[in-house]
């Protein structure tokens, strides 16, 4: 089996146990069972979705893009590649046995150890031209390694200040948002970019790069005042979050004289992928927009619909959706295979439903309302659509032989 082809088929496997995952947690429920730990197995799919999935994928596409030929068939890559797994599968196997404990740290411990290896090795390798895309690619390892200064932190303030501390929270915040907003959405970004075969070099692209950056280190404000009340943090964070604003003002100009002819090479699944892309990342700069406002700041944190509705935008919405469209444009997924159309399909409208459900019970909390009526049963039900989606796209990746070029 060619060793990139297997590396896809191995990042799928990893983001259906995760889907498995959330689906048990969501099936709890409505019939709890003794024999599994909800927080344990909560754990367990957060670090297999995130590291498993996510990083991955974003390894195997970097890889594919940034790293020259003669470079990237070096062993070193594909080693890397199964010794990341081999954490992943650790964290898989000891996350719903034991939770956070002596294993699952050991395993996620060298999870990082192993990233920085890979940051280093792309730093080295990667195309040496200092085009715009290559600055973002750099900025978001950048943003992957200053993001695990949270975790160096998490030690020291468990045996100084304990688990309960403010601290404590502060630093797992920090870790969580320059993982999904520095590293994670950068890299999307930087892939997504790439495939504008004729660049992307405006006079545009340094205000957005630099508006966005300004916006990740801002924008930390916000998990930061949930802990530690000051006027300075609002402020800060309502610049962070017009940073923002502005920053992707700039990203719409870079895109519009291209995105015609870009649209005109698309097939219609990878135009639904990136279009729920896109639809998502505004979604979401429209609700960083709102939670600023003083009635929200303070509570949006505390309804729990809400929190997991906005990492499952970022995640299955922004990054999820661009990175199954970068797949299918460059036919590293069967896209003209029928089982892998419906795949998506249902994947797609499982997402949008269980949004729509964990927002709108958000909302009914916020209101006073209580619980939406036969909730539960509607978001277990949606949450299928999700996993017999991925369950689809694996068979009609196993049934097709991808390319690597």
């Amino acid at each position: 089996m060619n060793s990139k082809r297997s590396w896809v088929i191995c990042c799928f496997l990893n983001f259906i146990v995760a889907s498995i995952m959330g689906l048990m947690i969501r099936f709890a429920y409505l019939f709890p069972f003794k024999s599994i730990n909800y927080i344990y197995l909560l754990h367990a799919h957060s670090h297999v979705a995130m590291l498993g999935w996510v990083y991955i994928v974003i390894y195997v596409l970097t890889v594919h893009f940034f790293i020259p030929k003669d470079k990237s068939d070096k062993p070193i890559y594909n080693q890397l590649f199964w010794i990341t797994e081999f954490t992943v599968l650790g964290m898989m196997i000891s996350f719903p046995i034991q939770g956070y404990a002596l294993f699952s740290i050991v395993f996620s411990t060298l999870h990082i150890l192993l990233s920085y290896v890979f940051c280093w090795l792309v730093w080295r390798d990667h195309s040496k031209d200092k085009k715009g895309v290559e600055k973002l690619l750099i900025a978001s390892i950048l943003f992957m390694v200053f993001s695990t200064f949270g975790v160096w932190c998490l030690g020291p303030t468990i045996n100084m200040l304990g688990k309960q501390s403010v601290f404590y929270q502060i630093a797992i915040q920090f870790f969580l948002h320059f993982q999904f907003n520095g590293w994670f959405l950068f890299a999307v970004l930087a892939l997504f970019l790439k495939q504008f075969k004729n660049g992307i070099e405006t006079k545009q692209f340094k205000t957005f790069l630099i508006g966005l950056i300004v916006a990740t280190f801002f924008t930390v404000a916000f998990p930061i005042s949930w802990y530690l009340k000051s006027s300075i943090l609002k402020w800060v964070t309502i610049l962070g979050v017009l940073s923002q604003l502005i920053a992707f003002i700039y990203f719409y100009k870079i895109l519009k004289p291209q995105i015609k002819v870009f649209k005109a090479n698309l097939d219609s699944i990878t135009k639904k992928a990136y279009g729920l892309a896109l639809c998502s990342l505004s979604l979401k700069i429209i609700v960083q927009l709102i939670v600023v406002l003083p009635n929200l700041a303070d509570i949006s944190h505390q309804i729990r619909s809400w929190v997991i509705g906005f990492i499952h935008l970022t995640t299955l919405g922004i990054i999820t959706g661009f990175l199954f469209g970068i797949l299918l444009q460059n036919n590293l997924l069967p896209r003209k295979a029928y089982l892998l159309k419906i795949g998506v399909k249902c994947f797609f409208f499982g997402y949008v439903i269980t949004e729509i459900l964990l927002f709108m019970q958000g909302i009914f909390y916020y209101s006073g309302k209580g619980l939406l009526f036969g909730y539960y049963e509607a978001i277990f039900g949606a949450s299928i659509f999700i996993v017999a989606g991925l369950l689809s796209i694996m068979i009609s990746v196993l049934k097709t032989k991808i390319r690597f070029d």
